[in-house]
């Protein structure tokens, strides 16, 4: 698992749903958590659990196979 600051953690998560072409509330159906989960992590109030990021982390790297 990638440990990540809490400001670049913010950043990576709002650049990876928006790179989705995500809502929140999408992003956060693929993820397995609720909308304000997300919400939470892109305001910084809160971090993904080790198993949400690894979720996060498999979505990472489906993306970046599609570039």
């Amino acid at each position: 698992m990638v440990e990540m600051s809490g400001k670049d953690l913010v950043k990576t998560i709002k650049e990876l749903r928006n790179a989705l072409g995500l809502t929140q509330e999408q992003f956060a159906a693929k993820v397995g958590v609720t909308f304000s989960t997300v919400n939470r992590w892109e305001s910084g109030k809160s971090k993904p659990s080790p198993l949400a990021m690894r979720q996060i982390e498999e979505l990472m790297a489906r993306t970046k196979g599609r570039e």
